[in-house]
């Protein structure tokens, strides 16, 4: 299942690819990637597991950008 999502208060390109490096290595995540200029988080990702992966996801994101998060 694929899906997009907004990001809020992404302030950094360097910090988005770090962040999407991160969530292509979650469990369940076959891909993800994240535009800087739009500010979308694209996340294919087993159908049955999305909301672990979203939750996972907005830890690494946390990490990076304490201010960012995921808008759903």
């Amino acid at each position: 299942m694929k899906k997009k999502f907004k990001l809020e208060n992404l302030c950094c390109a360097n910090c988005a690819a770090k962040m999407e490096e991160g969530i292509k290595k979650l469990e369940y995540v076959n891909e993800a990637t994240i535009s800087f200029m739009t500010l979308k988080l694209t996340i294919d990702a087993q159908d049955d597991k999305m909301d672990e992966v979203v939750a996972a996801a907005q830890k690494v994101i946390s990490g990076y950008e304490p201010d960012c998060r995921i808008i759903l």
